[in-house]
């Protein structure tokens, strides 16, 4: 994943900062928080969180701060009288106001496509996929415009967190002019996917835009392109990565609408997303803030599932990164906190996550990886799920099959919060597989991207232990040791617990000799 914003480019797997494709000098700490905030461009990065991300957490002064943003400024051609691309909001911290293009690096190998089973269940918030518009000579792949949408209504019903309006409805609004705040209003929902199929010359390119009906903005669009020999392959190629990239940016959106008000005014819904937007930071600080969030939503609705299913996320978070020193009652905690969930919603693949993530902290592997099993059944397209069982599975010695899960989650959510944990499993699965110098670069990738944490570095430092590469091994323990001076390898041990085999004894001995 590369950050493109005016001329320059960001590329975590280079960690380097290029202006017209010629690299630019600056300090490896200034690029870690240029990173950071460009790859967050949606919301405010608060002063703790650059601390704890960029310095890791030491103390440091609000000079030291304001020096490092003075600095990212200047490699951007940008300063603080301007703030026309880093934006300083006063006691608060920074946002990133450029304008931010993504361009992928995908992984190589092929995938495997998801498969779908049909099931509805009604949620919130609300959404209608309309008719997509024509152009060009469509022949007789004229139906796929009606086909793609009536697919993509098919897929989003199977969110179970998410209303759809039946296709009766919503394909009653069709033609160029459709105004989406006119449908919105019509069908009483939030949000419309529209979209087009442009035909010519033997291909055909397919456009895709998320709007949020009340003001009319397009908050997501992608388009895709291909040969028309190729329409049927890419459809669900295309329904698949759609569902996946509105699953994430429906949530993030209802959490930036949650942000606005009061939180003693919150509604149960809107707590809830405002405590996901702080569950996926992954800092100690923010984990704390969605637990808080995810409690007042239970107070407004004590049988709202996903509350506890969140809940229960925060309880696995502290154990697994040892949060708090009470590893083992995080652990219970996460485990009842998710059977609850369950309890309240046998049907939410958010619930079954959280059930399979919890008994992987217990040690049974084989139970999480049937629980996450059941989550992906429901869903899918279910990023989360689909790299949750990639670990699990890696971890109870199915490298292979874990890989292959976590290259599909990467193809469905390029933009996941946990896209470098997601590249780390195909890392671990290389290590497993005895292809070192294969895991050297794609753990270190993880390790530079945005987010990563103390357990991504040590399996970079085992990878480039592993694959001869001592002076990168001992850099990648260093940045470990300065996440949590105190960590040892019994603690990475205790956060993955390995089935016994020949590449889990491999680990061991490495983590030995790195004397961790």
């Amino acid at each position: 994943m590369i950050y493109a914003c005016d001329d320059f480019d960001l590329d975590p797997a280079r960690f380097e900062l290029r202006r017209a494709g010629t690299v630019v000098a600056v300090e490896p700490q200034v690029l870690s928080l240029l990173l950071l905030l460009a790859s967050n461009p949606d919301r405010l990065v608060s002063r703790d969180e650059i601390i704890e991300k960029v310095w890791n957490n030491r103390i440091v002064s609000d000079a030291a701060v304001a020096a490092r943003i003075k600095s990212a400024r200047k490699a951007l051609g940008d300063d603080g009288a301007q703030q026309r691309l880093i934006r300083t909001v006063h006691g608060k911290g920074f946002r990133f106001v450029g304008s931010v293009a993504f361009q992928h690096e995908p992984l190589p190998a092929p995938l495997a496509e998801p498969t779908a089973p049909a099931a509805a269940q009604d949620g919130k918030p609300s959404i209608a996929v309309l008719p997509f518009r024509l152009s060009g000579e469509a022949g007789a792949n004229a139906f796929m415009a009606d086909a793609l949408a009536d697919e993509l209504i098919a897929d989003l019903a199977r969110l179970h967190w998410l209303l759809v309006i039946a296709r009766g409805s919503s394909f009653r609004f069709r033609g160029e002019d459709v105004d989406c705040r006119e449908a919105g209003r019509a069908l009483g929902v939030g949000y419309c996917v529209t979209g087009s199929l442009a035909f010519g010359k033997g291909g055909v390119t397919i456009s895709v835009e998320l709007v949020e009906t009340a003001g009319g903005s397009v908050i997501w669009a992608e388009t895709y392109a291909d040969a028309i020999t190729r329409l049927h392959e890419i459809r669900r190629e295309i329904a698949s990565s759609v569902v996946a990239a509105l699953e994430i940016r429906i949530q993030i959106h209802e959490a930036q609408r949650a942000r606005l008000q009061n939180p003693e005014g919150l509604s149960a819904w809107s707590a809830y997303h405002v405590g996901l937007d702080h569950m996926f930071r992954f800092n100690r600080a923010d984990n704390r803030q969605a637990a808080r969030m995810f409690e007042l939503a239970i107070e407004r609705a004590p049988d709202f599932a996903r509350a506890h299913a969140g809940l229960s996320f925060t309880r696995f978070q502290n154990a697994f990164l040892k949060y708090t020193p009470e590893r083992g009652a995080e652990a219970d905690a996460a485990h009842a906190l998710a059977e609850r969930a369950v309890q309240l919603d046998q049907l939410d693949p958010f619930c079954q996550l959280n059930m399979g993530r919890s008994f992987w902290l217990l040690g049974d592997l084989a139970e999480s990886i049937e629980w996450l099993d059941r989550a992906t059944a429901i869903s899918p397209n279910y990023a989360q799920g689909i790299y949750s069982r990639a670990w699990a599975k890696t971890l109870a010695g199915q490298a292979d099959s874990g890989e292959s899960d976590a290259r599909l989650a990467l193809r469905l959510s390029p933009l996941d919060p946990l896209r470098y944990a997601m590249i780390c499993t195909c890392a671990l699965s290389q290590i497993m597989q005895g292809n070192y110098e294969e895991a050297a670069t794609l753990a270190q990738r993880a390790a530079r991207s945005p987010g990563a944490h103390k357990h991504i570095a040590v399996i970079a430092a085992v990878a480039t232990h592993l694959a001869g590469q001592p002076g990168d091994a001992a850099h990648w323990l260093g940045a470990a040791r300065r996440h949590d001076a105190a960590m040892t390898a019994g603690d990475f041990l205790q956060a993955f617990p390995f089935a016994p085999s020949a590449g889990q004894e491999r680990i061991v001995q490495t983590l030995a000799a790195l004397k961790l």
